[in-house]
């Protein structure tokens, strides 16, 4: 069963962070987690004493034992428990300092759901075969939702509220593209920004590998065959009963 370790009172913004096996990345991840923000990390079976240090660097220790990048996601969204929820990976390679404009472009309005195209910087911080398959993910999500976005990477921020509204199911892979696929369903408005990317901290346990990034595309796939949900009146993070257009916008972080 999924357990909860108690930390500092929760904020108006959680972030997210999967971990299995990141003793060597969390403290400069937790170290960049904006003043006044919690820290829930979703530690997803670690050997490495990860969620001991966790806990020491004083995040919120969520466990849940089902493996899955997206059980460990999802695990994280139920326990939180502020009006916005961001998630962000927990290898060092993505900055979780760089949410802010994305958690005030959602609380302004600007967006229901923001994202973060990710940017490569130095030789090594995203192999060859992982562009081509979120190139081949992008692509298909163009024709399924009409949505023009150019990444699905993990640093993303919402209202709380409104991803639980979208039902994610998928435990695994799919995650990330379930829920950009039913925001999408549902009208909202998406909005994509650049991030820097940097070589991640330890080898990764989805893309590090051929075979690990098209089993990974395999998941996403079949989230992509799924049939669209009923559409509700709009999304909730407006509250309006007319949903709005979708949107896809590219340039760097807002300000």
């Amino acid at each position: 069963m999924r357990s909860v370790t108690t930390s500092p009172p929760p904020s108006d913004v959680d972030v997210v962070l999967p971990c299995l096996n990141e003793a060597g990345a969390l403290p400069w991840v937790l170290e960049r987690i904006p003043p006044g923000w919690r820290a829930l990390v979703v530690d997803n079976g670690s050997t490495d004493g990860s969620a001991e240090l966790a806990r020491g660097l004083g995040a919120t220790v969520v466990h849940e034992p089902r493996r899955g990048f997206g059980a460990a996601c999802h695990a994280g969204l139920t326990a939180a428990t502020a009006d916005i929820v961001c998630f962000c990976d927990c290898d060092a390679s993505l900055d979780p300092s760089l949410l802010v404009p994305f958690v005030r472009e959602v609380r302004s309005g600007a967006a229901d759901l923001v994202l973060g195209r990710r940017r490569p910087q130095g030789r090594g911080s995203w192999p060859a075969h992982a562009r081509a398959g979120n190139l081949a993910l992008a692509r298909m999500l163009r024709r399924r939702t009409g949505l023009r976005l150019h990444d699905l990477g993990p640093l993303r921020a919402a209202r709380r509220t409104s991803l639980l509204a979208l039902m994610l199911t998928d435990r695994r892979s799919g995650y990330p593209l379930q829920m950009v696929v039913r925001a999408a369903d549902a009208g909202w408005r998406v909005t994509e920004h650049d991030v820097p990317y940097l070589p991640r901290t330890g080898v990764s346990k989805v893309t590090g590998t051929w075979r690990g990034t098209w089993q990974a595309v395999r998941d996403m796939r079949r989230v992509l065959a799924e049939p669209p949900l009923p559409r509700p009146d709009g999304p909730s993070a407006r509250g309006r009963g007319t949903p709005g257009p979708l949107s896809s916008h590219q340039g760097g972080t807002p300000q």
